[in-house]
């Protein structure tokens, strides 16, 4: 994150303490192992990973050992030797092995903390990524992003995590911008590359040309003056969602005079976006215009929209369709949504969500937290409550104040869903037995 900009500034709006905490600082004097390994190819056998996962237990005792891995009577060695396995098999011959322990390791991160186990292996780890992003396909390529994501929450703010998106950033780009590539994978790609840089970048210009890859993506959605009055949803429309999402979630870092600038540039934009016929474009392109108002009048209270009353037609029209031709699940959601962007367009209101996790409770009180919030919770899934219990960054970020200290009793009412913990061990011992194949 740039150092000129703290996550405490007033157009953040709930966003709080731009400090890496503790944990960054332990990162900024702890060094890491970095493992010379060759990259991989289909004619590599990989004996070294065969050799090491020749050494586990059969896929069998999956059924033994079941759920049980990841809750308190697994022990932390027993998951960090299930990870190191998995970590080996990011090199393997297979795709699909790969793929597979990259989801492993993911899903191990998103439900853990595991700090220091990742700091030892951050250069490694990376540089699994970095391989399975430039060699792999559609499938792993997005399980390798989705990795780095989470990867960088998990290290949080600091040098280690500074030096993940130093690396994987052009590869990101380079996908996100590749017409060739699976819109899948270049959709997940432009995720991770505005998460990473949320929280890792330092440098303004850094950040800066993200925002441009990101707009440069999403803009080719908007509306020409020789198109007609709908935007007709193409395969490309899930990934300008994604890159409009994530740009709009960089905004929230930025000094206000790029704010200020980008404001200018696509507020009258925008609301050519709410005519696709994608509801998750209409959606998104909506909570983005509810953010830059609010941005817009953080920085100037009698903020003046010349065209109001067109869009809050437009608003309402939303919030209230009844398009016969729209299936009845995408109408509940849209107006649903559309109603809460009209308020606050329209009244400057915003109705306060809250998020239970343990004892604690947070409240979602502003269109900049929802939006962080919503990205966060994308990537790490259940594992959201764990994070915001625990991971010192986030806390950061939702103005949460250290980590609280719990007892046995409240931690196991924490614990992940049993169905989770049964797909990481299956992960493990599927990616296992491919490797061992």
């Amino acid at each position: 994150m740039p150092k000129n900009k703290k996550r405490n500034t007033p157009h953040r709006g709930g966003s709080g303490g731009g400090g890496s905490g503790a944990a960054a600082t332990t990162a900024a004097t702890a060094g890491g192992q970095h493992r010379n390994v060759q990259p991989f190819s289909d004619e590599d056998a990989s004996i070294e990973t065969m050799s090491h996962c020749s050494g586990y237990s059969d896929p069998s005792s999956f059924a033994e050992d079941g759920p049980e891995v990841l809750d308190e009577e697994g022990t932390q060695e027993d998951l960090e030797y299930k990870l190191k396995g998995l970590i080996d098999l990011t090199l393997d011959k297979s795709a699909k092995t790969r793929q597979a322990a990259l989801e492993g390791i993911k899903n191990a991160l998103a439900s853990r903390m595991l700090y220091e186990f990742i700091l030892e292996r951050r250069m490694t780890l990376t540089d699994s990524i970095e391989r399975c992003l430039k060699k792999g396909k559609s499938d792993e390529q997005r399980a390798a992003a989705a990795l780095a994501s989470v990867l960088c929450i998990q290290l949080g703010p600091g040098i280690e995590s500074e030096e993940v998106l130093k690396t994987l950033g052009p590869v990101l780009k380079k996908i996100i911008c590749d017409g060739t590539a699976s819109i899948q994978a270049r959709q997940t790609c432009a995720t991770c590359f505005g998460v990473c840089c949320f929280i890792a970048t330092d440098d303004i210009t850094e950040l800066y040309s993200t925002l441009q890859c990101l707009e440069n993506i999403f803009t080719k959605s908007y509306l020409k003056e020789k198109d007609s009055n709908v935007i007709c949803s193409t395969p490309n429309t899930a990934l300008h969602i994604s890159s409009l999402l994530a740009w709009t979630l960089l905004l929230t870092i930025c000094p206000l005079s790029e704010v200020k600038k980008k404001l200018e540039m696509h507020v009258h934009k925008l609301p050519s976006l709410l005519s696709s016929d994608d509801v998750n474009m209409r959606i998104a392109a909506g909570e983005s215009l509810a953010l830059l108002f609010e941005l817009a009048r953080g920085m100037e209270s009698d903020f003046f929209y010349e065209d109001m009353e067109s869009l809050t037609q437009m608003l309402r029209a939303l919030a209230t369709d009844g398009n016969k031709h729209r299936a009845k699940v995408d109408k509940r959601k849209q107006r649903s949504v559309f109603r809460d962007i009209l308020r606050a367009v329209e009244e400057r209101d915003f109705p306060t969500e809250t998020v239970k996790f343990g004892p604690e409770r947070m409240y979602i009180d502003c269109w900049v937290k929802k939006r962080t919030y919503d990205t966060f919770k994308e990537i790490l899934g259940s594992g959201m409550q764990y994070h915001l219990q625990s991971n010192e960054f986030l806390r950061n970020v939702f103005e949460l104040g250290p980590p609280v200290m719990l007892d046995a009793a409240t931690l196991k009412t924490m614990k992940i869903s049993r169905f989770e913990r049964v797909g990481f061990v299956f992960v493990f011992n599927r990616t296992k037995y491919m490797g061992e194949k």
